[in-house]
């Protein structure tokens, strides 16, 4: 009957709690189109946030496959996905549609550089799940060049850091690159073993150490989605998980970034 309070009707709104953060603003969240480039460990936690968090348009841009080494850290994939190398951006999907209400998972199993010309002016934030910084680079000014924020995340071992990109003023991730990501940047890439210069060493991962950088990357989207840019990170947070300690960092614009040169 309308208008009976009746017990435990509250409950039954699965974000009750959510509205109840007086700034967050679960509405926008619901109608807010994600880009996320990045299917793997941080993808999966990102993932598991943005779903559980009511965001329910979501883009995954990832070309890779699941193996048995993604087991340990990857909350969506399974071994059946491993043994039959299964996309990592469907199964990442699979699992995201599972447990968001209302999410539909639109998947590229294709490398972001071969996405469609539009994907990033089609969105409104942009997050990225990289672990190659050539891939980082051409995010960040494919976002910058749409004019949306871009939040990236990365991490080695117990060490993890998240830059935020701000059009059309702000620093982006490039100004804060030094010279040895230039030099690496140089260097030609390849995923599928063809015309390799040079292969990426693989870097440590751990679980808890993702698991946070990804709550504080979807912290910061939920924050975009609100319209609450005055609690933002200024560019960029730090996290050391062997001394427990985090830092927020600034970066200035650099006025020589080729992003920012019109």
């Amino acid at each position: 009957m309308e208008g009976v309070i009746r017990p435990g009707r509250m409950d039954e709104d699965r974000f009750d709690r959510s509205r109840r953060i007086e700034w967050l603003d679960v509405d926008a969240i619901f109608g807010t189109r994600v880009l996320m480039v990045g299917a793997g460990a941080l993808g999966n936690e990102v993932g598991k946030n943005l779903a559980l968090s009511g965001f329910r348009k979501v883009t995954i841009v990832d070309m890779d496959r699941v193996v048995g080494s993604n087991l340990n850290r990857c909350l969506f994939f399974t071994t059946e996905d491993s043994e039959g190398r299964r996309f990592k951006a469907e199964a990442l999907a699979r699992g995201m549609e599972r447990i968001g209400e209302g999410l539909e998972a639109e998947v590229v199993t294709e490398p972001v550089e071969r996405a469609p010309s539009d994907i990033f002016a089609r969105h409104d934030i942009v997050l990225g799940c990289l672990d190659n910084i050539v891939a980082r680079m051409h995010v960040n000014s494919n976002s910058y060049h749409a004019s949306k924020p871009y939040i990236d995340g990365g991490m080695d071992g117990l060490l993890g850091k998240v830059i935020i990109g701000r059009p059309p003023e702000g620093p982006c991730l490039q100004c804060g690159m030094n010279s040895s990501h230039a030099r690496v940047a140089g260097i030609r890439f390849s995923c599928t073993g063809a015309d390799v210069v040079f292969h990426e060493p693989r870097l440590a991962a751990e679980i808890t150490t993702t698991s946070v950088i990804s709550a504080v990357m979807v912290r910061e989207a939920l924050k975009f989605a609100s319209g609450r840019e005055d609690l933002l990170l200024s560019n960029a947070f730090y996290y050391d998980g062997r001394l427990n300690i985090s830092e927020e960092l600034e970066i200035s614009l650099d006025p020589s970034c080729p992003v920012h040169v019109r």
